[in-house]
C-alpha cells in the first residue's frame, strides 16, 4: 500500500527573510548571486525529488504585523503579501499550486506590548491558541519553523498536541558538545566573528575576547521545545567553510546551500519516516 503524505505547514518571520534579502541578487565577492529562501529551496525539492511523494505543502504562515510600525520598516518594500520582487517568485507553484495562494497571516501583535506587563502575556497565549487553531484547520501532521522569531510555549510542550510535530531548521550547530555550536539570533555572526579569532560579549558595546579561530559552520534541524535552539537534534550538517573577510550575506548563502538546505532535506526525511513508522506500529497493534 503507498505511504499516504503527511500535510506539511511552514511557519516564518517574514521580517527575518527580509534582513537575508531572499528573494533578491546580493553582493559575492565582486558577483550578484542569488539568495534564495529555505522555503523556495523546499518547494524545488517538493516538486522534483521524492520528498514530495511524502510530503504535500498544506500552508505558508507568517507572523508579522500589518499594524506595526516595526514590522512595516523592517520588511520594507517587500510588503506583506507577494507580488513584484518578493520573498519567492510570484508564479512559484508547489504540485501545481500557488505558493503566493498558500500564504496565512497569523500575526503576533502582543509584540507591541511592553515585556512583562500581563496583556503581553495574555496576548502571547492569544497568538499560540490562534496559531494552534491554524494548524487543527489545515490538518497539518508536522510544522517546519524557519526563522520565526518568537519562542513557542504552550504548542511545544509533552502533552501538547504538536509535541515533537514542530521541528526548527537554524543557521548554525545546536549541540552543546560541539566546538561550533551556534545557538541563537546570532549565529552567522558568532560564527563569523569566532573565524576571525573573536568572540563578541556583548553586542551593544562589540565588546570582543580573542578565542581560537573555527573556519566552519552548518546547520540543524531538531525539534522545538520552549527553549531557544535546545530541541533534540533530528540532522545537522557542518559543510561550510568560512572565510574571514565573508560579509554576513556572502556567509549565509554559503551555508544555505552547502548546511542549512541539507539539514532541512533530511530532517523532513527522517520526520516523515518516524511518524510513518509511528502510524504503522498503531495500525498493527
Amino acid at each position: 500500500m503507498p505511504m499516504s503524505k503527511k500535510k506539511l505547514v511552514y511557519v516564518w518571520s517574514l521580517r527575518n527573510a527580509a534582513a537575508d534579502r531572499a528573494g533578491q541578487f546580493i553582493d559575492y565577492k565582486g558577483e550578484r548571486r542569488y539568495m534564495m529562501s529555505p522555503l523556495e529551496y523546499l518547494v524545488d525539492r517538493l516538486n522534483h525529488t521524492d520528498l514530495g511523494e511524502r510530503l504535500s505543502l498544506e500552508g505558508v504562515i507568517h507572523d508579522d504585523d500589518e499594524q506595526s510600525p516595526r514590522d512595516r520598516a523592517a520588511l520594507g518594500d517587500y510588503g506583506f503579501a507577494p507580488g513584484g520582487d518578493w520573498f519567492f517568485p510570484e508564479e512559484l507553484t508547489v504540485r501545481d499550486r500557488r505558493v503566493a495562494e498558500l500564504m496565512i497571516s497569523v500575526p503576533s501583535s502582543y509584540r507591541k506590548l511592553p515585556l512583562g506587563v500581563p496583556e503581553r502575556i495574555a496576548g502571547k497565549r492569544a497568538f499560540e491558541k490562534s496559531l494552534l487553531d491554524k494548524l487543527i484547520e489545515l490538518d497539518a501532521d508536522l510544522v517546519l519553523l524557519d526563522g520565526l522569531l518568537v519562542i513557542l510555549d504552550e504548542l511545544v510542550r509533552p502533552g501538547s498536541l504538536f509535541h515533537r510535530r514542530i521541528a526548527n531548521i537554524h543557521p548554525g550547530i545546536t549541540r552543546l558538545e560541539s566546538p561550533y555550536e551556534r545557538r541563537g539570533a546570532s549565529a552567522t555572526l558568532d560564527a563569523l566573528y569566532g573565524a576571525r579569532g573573536q568572540k563578541v560579549l556583548d553586542w551593544q558595546t562589540m565588546e570582543t575576547e580573542a578565542v581560537r579561530p573555527l573556519l566552519k559552520t552548518g546547520a540543524s534541524f531538531h525539534y522545538v521545545d520552549n527553549g531557544i535552539d535546545s530541541g533534540e537534534v533530528i540532522a545537522d550538517a557542518l559543510n561550510t567553510e568560512i572565510d574571514p573577510q565573508d560579509t554576513i550575506l556572502e556567509l549565509r548563502w554559503n551555508n544555505f546551500r552547502n548546511s542549512l538546505f541539507p539539514a532541512l532535506v533530511r530532517g523532513l526525511e527522517i520526520m516523515a519516516q518516524r511518524m510513518a513508522a509511528g502510524a504503522a506500529a498503531e495500525v498493527a497493534n
